[in-house]
């Protein structure tokens, strides 16, 4: 734990497979304005995936604890050898308790991240977020983001979606 998060009375670390459901409550936090619930979100099965996160060689579920609630997560993933740039990975989700913004959470928890990230031998680390997410832009870029891309995706691939 770093010493600034010790001041500020957390710590980051690797959550553990039976804390799956208490990570998949924290995801509501992401689901405030200006988020929203994804369509066909499940929370059961958000829990299921959070394990898989916990337990695969090639992810973690990062979490901010203070004394004994979740103040944060996130989760990061080597996701593809790329030609051009090698091991990538890549931030999916990251958020932190509302009544706990601004004292460092975020901070951590993305150090922590690109720790990881450099320690699978990855050459960068990417997420993407919503335009209308100009608070978590402005984190971004506080916290040293070089690049700023943009980002398309086409949703509803599964069978009987969209």
């Amino acid at each position: 734990m770093s010493g600034d998060a010790a001041a500020a009375g957390f710590a980051v670390r690797a959550a553990l497979p039976g804390e799956a459901e208490a990570v998949g409550r924290c995801y509501e936090w992401l689901f405030e304005p200006p988020g929203s619930i994804p369509p066909g979100w499940e929370p059961l099965t958000a829990v299921e995936r959070i394990g898989a996160t916990i337990a695969g060689p090639d992810s973690v579920m990062l979490i901010a604890v203070a004394g004994e609630r979740i103040a944060g997560f996130c989760s990061a993933y080597i996701d593809l050898l790329s030609v051009r740039y090698g091991v990538r990975c890549w931030v999916e989700d990251l958020a932190v308790d509302p009544d706990r913004r601004s004292l460092g959470i975020g901070a951590a928890l993305l150090a922590a991240a690109r720790e990881f990230a450099r320690s699978r031998g990855a050459s960068h680390l990417e997420l993407d977020s919503g335009d209308a997410r100009a608070d978590a832009h402005r984190f971004y870029e506080r916290e040293g983001a070089g690049v700023r891309t943009r980002c398309f995706g086409w949703h509803g691939l599964r069978e009987g979606e969209g």
